[in-house]
């Protein structure tokens, strides 16, 4: 059992895919049934403390996986029950309930224990659940003081992260070889609680993973302020914006930022300040360019996101400046280009979608040609060549002014550091978790851009 940081995510048809390839290799359905259920039943026995332990098991799959868990704990002493919503209806099902040799109790009628075990249908629902399941689940997870679910909580759709009638939450999700979408797009992941990954024996590689702490570059004797990475962050009509994005940008590792354009007081001595012409914007030296904190949307800021696209600088496109630009003009221009949108802004440059989070990140970096990070409570990360990331769970007092700006600094910083811009992103976007995560609670958004030097000094 392990943290979910670095773990493939991989969709409903990649997982089985996965599977199928283990058997090709030489493994069966039943010995991979097995691993899963003794892997489960040693994390469920480590959780108990000897309590009794419920299992559901549902008809599928998942179920098989309950009756190994509860045959596992029945043979090292744990007092456990099964729960079952019907007979098996799949081969291996029907083996691993051969090796429970106790009854089996009705969903419906079955008494609460103090451990309940979800194992009645993973990833393996597409249809809301009957409100009689639902009414099960609500009634034994309210009498339990853990709840556990085998690698999903029953009642959200794996791909799309969408509840599927009314889920129960639960406290811990034990991911079966591979972390699904549904874990980190909301609103299912925040039913699942506490996330760990379970080795089941299965090559989970994929073009998505986890975010977790990157490898950034560390200042060495010949580093001065320009090798480190010069940031340049485009002011517009909300001087603050700006201001929070550069202070950011410094606060993450930029050995230089300059603020283009007039600057209010109170900003950072360490700020540059440089006139927004012609020559501060082909500065050569500039390895990242931000537009768009507080920029506005009028004919002049138009013009003048033209003009940064017209330089040859790495650019980070955020806030104002995602409704001056289209996917064909950001394809054309090509180059290094990040966007950092929330949901509004992806639906003004990207148009509606009923696609998943995922789906959508990956259709808009096709299009554009940029690297996509598609933010809000659940935050993907995607790169035109398909490569993509998600971010777990983060701080939600986050959702306050100016975090917004504060993370394209960050992002920022890292691109201006050399990094590809996937990895850039995904390197921005922890630093602003972590930096909420030792915020704490009640904090602004100048609190979370100095907080940024201490979630750096973290990766040291």
């Amino acid at each position: 059992m392990r943290k979910i940081a670095g773990a493939a995510v991989l969709t409903a048809v990649e997982m089985r895919a996965a599977e199928a390839g283990a058997f090709d290799r030489g493994d069966d359905a039943v010995a991979m049934m097995q691993r899963a259920g003794h892997a489960c039943a040693a994390a469920v026995g480590r959780l108990s403390a000897g309590a009794e332990v419920l299992v559901l098991c549902g008809p599928g799959n998942n179920g098989g996986d309950g009756y190994v868990i509860a045959a596992s704990l029945a043979a090292a002493g744990q007092p456990v029950r099964v729960a079952a919503l019907g007979a098996p209806n799949t081969d291996t099902a029907v083996q691993a309930r051969t090796g429970w040799h106790r009854p089996v109790e009705a969903l419906g009628e079955a008494f609460p224990a103090p451990v309940l075990v979800d194992a009645l249908f993973g990833i393996g629902i597409s249809c809301p659940l009957d409100d009689t399941v639902v009414a099960a689940l609500s009634r034994l997870g309210e009498a339990a003081r853990l709840t556990i679910a085998v690698d999903l909580p029953s009642g959200v759709d794996s791909d799309s992260g969408a509840r599927l009638g009314c889920p129960a939450p639960v406290d811990l999700t034990l991911a079966l070889g591979a972390l699904k979408p549904a874990h980190l797009l909301q609103p299912a992941a925040a039913l699942c609680g506490t996330v760990r990954l379970l080795d089941i024996g299965v090559d989970a590689s994929a073009t998505a993973q986890v975010i977790g702490p990157p490898t950034l570059p560390e200042p060495g004797p010949q580093s001065h302020k320009f090798n480190r990475g010069m940031v340049a962050v485009v002011r517009g009509r909300m001087a603050g914006a700006a201001e929070l994005c550069a202070t950011a940008a410094m606060h993450a590792g930029a050995g230089y930022v300059a603020l283009l354009g007039a600057s209010m007081p109170g900003a950072p001595h360490a700020l540059v300040r440089r006139r927004l012409d012609d020559e501060a914007l082909a500065d050569r030296r500039i390895a990242a360019l931000v537009v768009g904190p507080g920029l506005g949307r009028d004919d002049d800021m138009r013009a003048l996101v033209e003009r940064a696209l017209a330089s040859e600088h790495a650019l980070v496109i955020d806030g104002d400046a995602l409704h001056l630009v289209t996917p064909e003009q950001l394809r054309t221009r090509g180059g290094q280009i990040i966007l950092t949108p929330h949901a509004g802004e992806f639906e003004a440059l990207f148009g509606r979608s009923d696609g998943s989070k995922l789906d959508r990140a990956r259709a808009a970096a096709n299009a554009s040609g940029a690297t996509v990070v598609f933010k809000g409570p659940d935050t993907v990360i995607a790169a035109p060549d398909g490569r993509t990331r998600l971010a777990p769970a983060a701080n939600n007092w986050l959702s306050t002014a100016g975090s917004g700006d504060v993370l394209a600094g960050a992002i920022a910083s890292c691109l201006a550091a050399g990094l590809d811009p996937l990895a850039a992103a995904a390197a921005g976007v922890w630093l602003h978790g972590e930096a909420a995560r030792r915020c704490g609670a009640a904090f602004i958004a100048d609190d979370l851009a100095r907080a940024l030097t201490q979630a750096r000094a973290a990766l040291t």
